[in-house]
């Protein structure tokens, strides 16, 4: 696949409402992070196109709210495979606008396809679960259970995983008969407008899908507290959350948030150190770090500790950091220019702090250009230190050792996040204990960060509220409906 610009207008429409592509007001642009060249330039929305966007998916809720789950479950199979066969161009997206590696970007386009099939199969089971009845204890009532969609729902998606995210939470919308008003990250529209594309020639009746790109001030604001919005579901910072939070308070709407992360890996004594080693890098540097699931804390057994530090330098000097589209490249760029300044900041401040560098911390020597830093690796973090308890969501990876198994639960769960941890051990027993132990809304033991569809994603504690993706996804865009009669 080659690095090949795709041909985009002078202006990019970046306002879709009742089925039409608008101009939209000021212009957005979007940055090739790993050339820092202009890509496109997209016409955003604002407040008013907010309102119409919201006003659509009010007049089309009726309609796609009685569909039956079957129907609405076919269209979901359609986008995928609408997805499917623009899977190329997709990647090809991802990667120029995200910085990602070509093989990153494919492992994304592919987990599109598999949540838009599985929420598929989810609706085209609800026709025969709907009006279930209930046992009551006497025989004078009857009752019966309906799960219907909420309504019109805000969807407010981050750019680090564009068209991820956005499946994760639009297909289970689609797929309860919600009606939806997405908006992509402003830093990262590229693919997610390809994908509307792609649903839009899917068959999605018009209305039900309307997108208002624009930053988070001029759409995200009103959007969150848009009185006739059911509910709001955000995935991004917890500082952005919380202002989700307090404007869909103003109207007494459902909230789901999806926040940040500072999670842990930690590496049991019995552990296969060229695998602990393989799934702390990838916890840390994939994606570039940018992820609130990164285990950019790696907690190591006293005896393995400086075996374990040796060999994850070594991993970390050699990954091929570079071009997203140039062949054994591991790791690509940052997002943009704000973004790398941030992470750089978090090294700087940590040094300061008193934190050992093992290595990286620069740009490479090599890219004169682009928003990368190398795979960045410390040690003797200080515990209340920012580098060791906030998220800085770029390629830097805290390596801290433990005596005991209570006192490695202990520093893992230490932590205003729960969001992921992992565990590494050939002792599977420990290793199921410990995972037990860990307040964490998702562990993996021996693996890396696989995601499934059928699993639920969120966290404890300040990590998120609620839960996305398998059956638990679809339930929070419904509403339960009891009906009671007298016999």
């Amino acid at each position: 696949m080659s690095n090949t610009l795709p041909s985009f207008p002078e202006t990019l429409a970046g306002v879709y409402i009742d089925g039409q592509w608008l101009p939209g007001g000021p212009v957005l642009e979007v940055v090739n992070p790993a050339t820092e060249e202009h890509l496109a330039s997209i016409g955003s929305g604002d407040a008013v196109s907010v309102d119409a966007a919201v006003q659509a998916a009010s007049r089309a809720f009726p309609t796609w709210a009685r569909s039956a789950g079957a129907e609405r479950g076919a269209v979901l199979r359609r986008i995928a495979e609408g997805v499917r066969q623009r899977r190329d161009t997709l990647i090809q997206l991802q990667s120029l606008n995200n910085g990602k590696p070509l093989f990153e970007a494919t492992i994304d386009v592919d987990d599109v396809i598999g949540t838009f099939e599985y929420y598929a199969g989810l609706a085209e089971a609800l026709d025969a679960q709907q009006d279930r009845p209930v046992e009551l204890p006497v025989e004078e009532f009857a009752a019966r259970l309906r799960r219907e969609p909420c309504g019109v729902v805000g969807l407010i998606v981050p750019w680090n995983f564009p068209m991820v995210t956005t499946a994760w939470k639009l297909a289970p919308a689609l797929s309860a008969g919600c009606t939806v008003v997405l908006k992509p990250s402003e830093v990262t529209p590229l693919a997610e407008l390809e994908l509307v594309r792609i649903i839009a020639e899917a068959g999605l009746p018009t209305g039900v899908l309307n997108v208002v790109c624009g930053t988070g001030l001029a759409v995200g604001a009103p959007l969150s507290s848009h009185p006739k919005l059911a509910k709001v579901s955000f995935t991004g910072s917890n500082a952005v959350g919380v202002q989700v939070m307090q404007r869909a308070a103003e109207t007494v709407k459902g909230v789901s948030l999806e926040l940040g992360g500072k999670s842990s890996l930690l590496v049991l004594e019995a552990a296969d150190l060229d695998l602990a080693v393989e799934l702390a890098c990838g916890g840390a540097f994939f994606n570039a770090g940018q992820m609130c699931s990164a285990t950019s804390r790696v907690l190591v057994a006293e005896p393995l500790a400086a075996d374990f530090l040796a060999r994850v330098k070594a991993r970390a000097e050699a990954t091929q950091v570079g071009d997203p589209f140039s062949e054994g490249v591991e790791m690509g760029a940052l997002v943009n220019q704000a973004q790398y300044q941030r992470v750089r900041g978090h090294i700087e401040r940590g040094i300061a702090a008193g934190a050992r560098l093992v290595c990286g911390g620069e740009r490479p020597a090599e890219l004169a250009r682009g928003f990368f830093l190398q795979p960045t690796v410390f040690t003797d973090v200080p515990k209340e230190s920012a580098l060791w308890n906030e998220e800085i969501f770029g390629p830097v990876l805290c390596v801290r050792s433990f005596a005991t198994e209570a006192e490695a639960i202990e520093l893992a769960n230490d932590s205003e996040f729960g969001l992921v941890a992992s565990v590494v051990s050939g002792d599977l027993e420990a290793a199921e204990r410990v995972a037990n132990a860990l307040q964490a809304g998702m562990v993996w033991i021996n693996s890396p960060q696989v995601i499934f569809p059928q699993t639920a994603w969120g966290g404890y504690k300040q990590s998120s509220i609620g839960r996305e993706l398998g059956p638990w996804g679809l339930a929070s865009f419904q509403e339960l409906k009891h009906v009671v009669r007298a016999v």
